[in-house]
């Protein structure tokens, strides 16, 4: 895949950091979280075969022989097959156009397959964090932002807290190591003179919650 994004002086980074900014992370989504997390890929295996399931127990029920009511099975699982595999090919399109950036004053999202857009966040706009695990280390930080800043839901997708449609949030989706990266937040958002938490002399933790992978 070639890179459209030579223009870039710093890889993720629109422009060089200031004098005083420095580059503390760069990372992206593990393509293979970002379909089971955000594109639901298995999940649609999982719904394709649940109405194959369904449809095979009405025809047994209405008396159909076994060789007709695994029907339902040839047609419908291929199908949910396609369906599965497009969205993990999206997911993986995602993860390679997507970087995420953190630097001792902001975060920045250079997110976007079709149409990329480059999302500035200062530490300053940042009300609170969060920090959700999955089973195989990799997780998602989603952010909250202070209640005068919002982003369009379908501008973030799927770099967006599942579900937060009235009050959209930024959220580092399917990122390796994600405890770590989270532990870096923290400490940045408790240094930056501006961030909510320096105003409130407060340090930062990011409160966890697991998920099965």
């Amino acid at each position: 895949m070639s890179d459209d994004f030579d223009f870039e002086p710093v890889r993720g980074l629109p422009e060089m950091l200031p004098a005083g900014e420095r580059l503390l992370w760069q990372g992206a989504p593990r393509w293979q979280d970002l379909a089971v997390h955000a594109f639901h890929a298995r999940k649609v295996i999982w719904y394709f075969l649940a109405i194959a399931i369904v449809q095979a127990i009405f025809r047994l029920a209405d008396g159909s022989s076994l060789s007709d009511a695994s029907w339902p099975f040839v047609w419908l699982l291929p199908m949910g097959g396609i369906a599965a595999a497009i969205l993990t090919f999206l997911a993986y399109v995602s993860a390679r156009t997507t970087v995420y950036s953190m630097t001792t004053k902001r975060l920045v999202m250079r997110i976007g397959i079709a149409l990329p857009v480059t999302l500035n966040l200062p530490f300053r706009l940042v009300d609170s964090a969060s920090l959700r695990l999955y089973a195989n280390g990799s997780g998602e930080i989603p952010l909250k932002l202070a209640a005068s800043e919002r982003v369009a839901y379908l501008l973030l997708w799927p770099h967006a807290r599942p579900l937060h449609f009235r009050n959209p949030q930024p959220c580092l989706r399917a990122i390796p190591n994600a405890d770590q990266v989270a532990k870096l937040l923290a400490t940045a958002l408790s240094n930056a003179p501006q961030s909510a938490a320096a105003r409130q002399g407060q340090a930062v933790k990011l409160p966890v919650r697991a998920v099965a992978a």
